[in-house]
């Protein structure tokens, strides 16, 4: 699953390609949008909230300013956002995968296999993403919001904890494995019993913004292949601090990843 770093290097693409611009035409291919038509829509700005994206538009009226609409987006596991110049071939993912196409004058904004796609006034918008916990890289940041929000919770284990967006924003599966290990905390943890709560989620908010601005997701500082987790995607290959051999479990319909000599505490 996408997490919050590459959401929102997502929409600063989107960003880059469309704000400002008058959209020439779209193609929704959902059923719930199949007959609305943003042509003529300006694109005042694309954001991201945690793991969901809010492109925000203007729509045309002749007397002033437009109403004011949020298409929302989620990527899930599988979705994305492509932007080509005016006339390029699409060539990135199958066309029967596209749910979304925004024409614009300086780009065409390809949505792949896009999840709960709705275009609903901004001033609504919260009723989608108001659930959500302080986001890592937004400027409602705050971590001892989240950490209130994680001790609600507290016999949740740590590692299903660090997923819950109502808590905080951005952490997938990723993040969760590498910041657990960083701190050297079993993922099968109670909350209650994690030592320090601010550290962990503070550590998270590093890591994510590091990667904020790369495709390559990297916890250890290199991007070279193979080089860029501690644990997450290691299975049986040695712990790069003691050797031991990295162990892989689904943990509440997730997989992680941890080294059970650097994280004791409970097992899997």
């Amino acid at each position: 699953m996408p997490e919050g770093d590459t959401v929102w290097n997502t929409a600063h693409v989107l960003q880059q390609a469309l704000a400002g611009d008058r959209l020439t035409g779209s193609d929704f291919r959902v059923p719930g949008l199949a007959t609305t038509n943003l042509a003529g829509w300006t694109v005042r700005e694309s954001t991201s909230r945690g793991k969901h994206l809010l492109l925000r538009l203007a729509a045309p009226r002749t007397d002033g300013d437009g109403e004011r609409w949020t298409l929302h987006s989620h990527l899930r596991m599988d979705g994305s956002w492509r932007t080509y110049p005016p006339g390029r071939r699409w060539s990135a993912r199958p066309a029967h995968l596209i749910r979304a196409v925004l024409r614009g004058p300086r780009a065409v904004a390809v949505g792949y296999h896009l999840h709960d796609l709705a275009l609903v006034p901004t001033a609504t918008e919260h009723r989608l993403v108001g659930h959500l916990g302080p986001d890592l890289l937004g400027p409602d940041w705050d971590p001892a919001e989240a950490v209130r929000r994680l001790a609600a919770g507290p016999v949740v284990t740590i590692g299903a904890a660090l997923l819950d967006q109502r808590s905080l924003a951005g952490v997938g599966n990723l993040y969760k494995c590498e910041v657990l290990f960083l701190r050297g905390v079993s993922p099968w943890t109670p909350v209650h019993a994690v030592p320090d709560l601010i550290g962990l989620v503070t550590l998270a908010q590093r890591l994510l913004a590091a990667n904020r601005g790369h495709w390559t997701q990297s916890s250890t500082g290199s991007r070279r292949r193979g080089q860029t987790t501690y644990v997450y995607g290691r299975r049986a290959q040695p712990c790069r601090r003691c050797g031991t051999p990295i162990r892989r479990q689904e943990q509440d319909e997730r997989v992680t990843y941890w080294c059970p000599t650097c994280q004791p505490g409970p097992p899997a």
